[in-house]
């Protein structure tokens, strides 16, 4: 492990800011399309951000946001058509006020989550929720929902400690066809802004609720699975900043035991996840390399040796953590806030991706993945990990492939005010799963990550994370939402003519159809839920079939005979 190449610029133009094209951090958007833009512009101040927007507005053309890195997994970054415009908050990353005796801080909208942590921290305040990524901007995190783990104070979603927004939105020409809104917490408008999928404006700056710097004590403890359903409804309210990660097929659970300490408790850990950590390019090849051949030989017994590898490697690690920034020596480990709350140091120092790259880089031959990310109400739990347990029973060997990528992550999500923020108090459930670089190819298993990925939306009305997840989970998602409607009118209010949204966002806050593409092996890749044989890949020997355990789902299923292919549902 040595210094890393930061990714590269999501956006791509053949010259200079021109006939553009952008993609994600994992260089493929869920359909596999290549998004186009005509020009992107650069801003540097809020007023040259206004002069763009007001330039768009007056043209009628159509705008997306982009971030430095593009974490998103959807389509949100996407324009209209090739003659739609970017607007890059790349150099709006400037920390512009930190009011220690209001414990307020302003940025904007392009600071990293890493900056804000070490910009407060200065200070002697702390971001008390956060993302354990800290490679995302303020103005993304905020506008997909992205959280952190906890159920305690104002909970984990980063846009609860919003005390203030500035957002550009298109206008008349009687106000210069751009408009700036300031939005407190006291502002009708403040609850739809907050997780805002970017289709109301650009988030120009942002007002944090900070705290005093504090210490946590983090303790991880391996137990089996056999409890889990009832440690998962009560873990969270025990400790503040609690998660918990599932290994199924190991029938192993890690708790993270994680609780705020006096100041005066000795310790300065660090984190310093594995997992974020930059990475020899040849050993993320090597790696990727192992997990292809497994998948095309239907080696899941060589994928259960690598997952127990790979996961023994990281609880004997600490996961990354260290006691004093250098060893890892035992727990619990005591730190600072601002040192433990997220990692990414795969994203400092400049040199070459070929040499050293995130796990993730798309340059080089490197990690290649599904996320299904979705939240389930508290109520709810305990019913969707016994299915689970029972999917696993059938197919122990199954979720494997998953812990390859440590395991289900599952965080505390506290219900918020925002109209598309979490609607319950509940339990996030992370999976991160093999996808292949060919789109016609079934992954192993494939019939179980899509039975699983049913059973939460469907079954148990899970909701899905804006910035992750395939397209079906999308399906219908806009109206598990109490407030989907006032967001809606407030989106109408500040862009009238549509210029911030698009197909994609259209789709999936329920106004125009096609969150789904039908068509030739669709559900491989989770553009659509079977309903036919071919929607899988029947060639290959994978059927629409009914899910075992959730009846209703459809997945694809490998058959291993001729009799067994012409069954009917």
């Amino acid at each position: 492990m040595v210094s890393c190449s930061p990714p590269d610029d999501p956006i791509k133009c053949s010259s200079k800011n021109s006939n553009c094209t952008i993609t994600n951090s994992y260089g493929e958007f869920p359909d596999r399309t290549v998004c186009k833009a005509s020009n992107v512009f650069y801003p540097t101040t809020e007023e040259e951000l206004i002069s763009v927007v007001a330039m768009a507005s007056m043209n009628k053309t159509k705008v997306k946001v982009a971030t430095r890195y593009s974490h998103s997994i959807p389509k949100l970054v996407c324009p209209d058509g090739q003659d739609g415009l970017l607007i890059s908050t790349l150099y709006l990353n400037r920390t512009l006020k930190i009011d220690a005796p209001t414990m307020t801080m302003t940025v904007e909208s392009g600071a990293m989550l890493r900056d804000v942590i070490e910009q407060a921290a200065k200070a002697g305040l702390a971001l008390p929720a956060g993302p354990y990524w800290w490679g995302l901007t303020i103005g993304g995190l905020i506008s997909t929902g992205a959280h952190g783990s906890s159920l305690w104070g104002n909970g984990s979603s980063v846009h609860d400690y919003v005390e203030r927004l500035r957002i550009v939105t298109p206008a008349g020409p009687k106000e210069g066809y751009a408009k700036v809104w300031t939005l407190d917490n006291d502002h009708p408008h403040i609850n739809a802004a907050k997780v805002s999928l970017g289709v109301l404006g650009v988030i120009s700056q942002v007002t944090l609720r900070l705290e005093p710097m504090f210490k946590r004590s983090i303790t991880y403890t391996t137990k089996n699975d056999s409890d889990l359903v009832v440690q998962a409804g009560s873990f969270g309210k025990e400790h503040e900043f609690a998660d918990i990660t599932w290994y199924p097929s190991q029938r192993k659970v890690v708790y993270r035991v994680d609780d705020r300490v006096p100041s005066n408790v000795s310790g300065n850990g660090l984190n310093n996840f594995v997992g974020f950590r930059s990475t020899l390019s040849l050993i993320l090849a090597a790696i990727r390399s192992s997990e292809d051949n497994q998948e095309s030989s239907s080696n899941a017994n060589g994928k259960c040796r690598n997952a127990k590898l790979t996961t023994s490697t990281l609880w004997n690690t600490g996961f990354g953590y260290t006691n004093d920034g250098i060893a890892f020596t035992g727990y619990p480990i005591v730190g600072y806030q601002n040192r433990l709350q997220a990692s990414g140091s795969c994203l400092d120092s400049p040199h070459d991706a070929q040499i050293t790259a995130c796990p993730w880089d798309h340059r080089v031959k490197s990690q290649f993945f599904h996320q299904t990310t979705i939240s389930i109400g508290l109520s709810n739990v305990k019913n969707f990990i016994e299915d689970v347990q029972k999917l696993r029973d059938l197919e122990p060997k199954a979720f494997c492939g998953l812990e390859l990528y440590n395991g289900i992550l599952m965080r505390y999500v506290k219900a918020s005010n925002a109209y598309l923020g979490k609607q319950q108090d509940a339990v996030d459930f992370d999976i991160t799963y093999y996808r292949s670089k060919n789109s016609e190819t079934p992954r192993l298993f494939e019939d179980v990550f899509e039975e699983v990925e049913q059973l939460a939306l469907f079954k148990y009305g899970g909701i899905p994370h804006w910035g992750k997840n395939r397209n079906v989970a999308f399906i219908g998602a806009i109206k598990k939402y109490v407030n989907a409607d006032e967001f809606l009118k407030v989106k109408k209010m500040y862009d009238p003519f549509g210029i911030f949204s698009s197909e994609w966002t259209d789709q999936v806050l329920g106004l125009k159809d096609g969150v789904t593409i039908v068509k030739e092996g669709c559900a491989l890749e989770g553009l659509c839920i079977c309903s036919e044989d071919v929607h899988c890949a029947p060639k290959k020997g994978y059927f629409c079939r009914p899910g075992r355990v959730y009846k209703d789902a459809r997945v694809c299923t490998h058959l291993s005979n001729k009799l067994d292919s012409r069954e009917v549902m």
